[in-house]
């Protein structure tokens, strides 16, 4: 059975690398569902979230051809433990309709923010996990959207477990 799985990881911030990483699961025919990368507090290190599916043992070959990577420091799969994960999406809907205080009812349930006002147009910034996210477009009238942005998943271990090099 495919699980999906959170991979984080530290590798150095120089270019091509993320081409390597991306490379290796394309190579292997691997999909990957959402990537996100950024600088972390140590400005010669990048933090890597990667989002994938997989049964037991294609998990275990991305971990270990991950971590044969010269640029990958250290990698975790964020599933195996306690983990905090958010996602960012922003959506815009059609308010030609007249419907704003139903949609501004929802994006208040969902803790959302209208971040955007136009004549025609709201647009709405919601975080949390790919559930919560996703129950809030099944919510919505699918009629109503105009556009959907998302970041993919963030993550990062609960307590003490840290990704450190």
């Amino acid at each position: 059975m495919n699980m999906r799985h959170i991979f984080s990881l530290l590798m150095e911030n120089e270019s091509g690398a993320l081409s390597r990483v991306a490379g290796l699961f394309s190579a292997r025919g691997y999909n990957i569902e959402s990537l996100s990368v950024a600088p972390t507090e140590d400005p010669t290190l990048s933090r890597m979230t990667i989002v994938t599916a997989g049964s037991a043992d294609v998990i275990e070959q991305i971990l270990k051809q991950l971590d044969k990577l010269i640029e990958v420091v250290k990698v975790v799969n964020l599933t195996e433990g306690g983990h905090i994960e958010r996602e960012l999406m922003l959506v815009k809907v059609s308010t030609a309709e007249g419907n704003t205080e139903d949609i501004a009812r929802l994006v208040s349930i969902f803790r959302g923010h209208v971040i955007d006002v136009s004549d025609e147009t709201y647009t709405i910034e919601l975080t949390g996990d790919v559930a919560k996210l996703d129950a809030f477009l099944d919510a919505l009238d699918h009629n109503l959207i105009v556009e959907t942005v998302r970041t993919g998943a963030s993550g990062i271990g609960r307590g003490n477990r840290i990704l450190n090099p």
